[in-house]
């Protein structure tokens, strides 16, 4: 599928846009590997931030045995997504020098998908103990689009204080919760569906699937 960011205003580094994509442990693996293969099409350069556990989880749920270190996993990755050079950076856990540390450099937007509830709580604590959750505290405080997939249930009430809290400071909170009245047939098909709401939110043009009424 074949998507358009043409008309976008490019960058210095001649990208029309960046989006930041956070990989962490909650289930739905595949909901951010589909985003970020979605954003690569539409020609938009990507920052891929992965957790520790968001790499076990990307190993239980799609076989995917991506590498520890950044300097690698940015190569496995710009080849699984084939990736143009320089499109998709990956950056270390503890790297405090990539541009998504600092405000003086952020994204256009930063998408933690699938987000857990402890990054979410993290988050909204303002805590920053890792790149993903420094990355999203500057997304906050600069007033760039921050959008949390959220994958748990059932919520607690800590869980539902920190969704109101993070929504109050600006955030998107996006449960993982696809629809059905697409009638989906597969697994694909459910995931295209909540990757096509992220989209949507970061006005990245798609055809994943049929709007509603039409």
């Amino acid at each position: 599928m074949t998507h358009s960011g043409a008309s976008l205003p490019t960058t210095p580094a001649g990208w029309p846009r960046t989006v930041t994509v956070a990989f962490t442990g909650a289930s739905g693996a595949r909901y951010g590997l589909r985003l970020v293969d979605c954003l690569i099409r539409a020609g938009i350069r990507v920052y891929l931030l992965i957790s520790q556990a968001g790499q076990v989880v990307l190993k239980m749920e799609t076989g995917l045995e991506a590498p520890a270190r950044a300097s690698e996993a940015e190569p496995f990755f710009a080849d699984l997504f084939q990736a143009s050079a320089g499109q998709l950076r990956v950056f270390g856990r503890q790297e405090w020098t990539a541009p998504v540390a600092s405000g003086s450099n952020p994204p256009e937007a930063m998408v933690i998908c699938p987000c857990t509830t402890g990054t979410l709580a993290r988050v909204a604590a303002g805590l920053s103990g890792s790149l993903i959750e420094r990355a999203a505290d500057v997304a906050l405080k600069e007033r760039r689009r921050l959008i949390l997939v959220v994958r748990e249930t059932p919520f607690t009430s800590i869980h539902l204080e920190n969704m109101l809290r993070l929504a109050q400071a600006g955030a998107v909170i996006m449960p993982a919760n696809p629809g059905f009245y697409s009638n989906p047939t597969s697994v694909d098909d459910i995931v295209d569906f909540m990757v096509a709401r992220v989209l949507d939110h970061l006005s990245v043009p798609h055809a994943l699937i049929q709007r509603w009424g039409e």
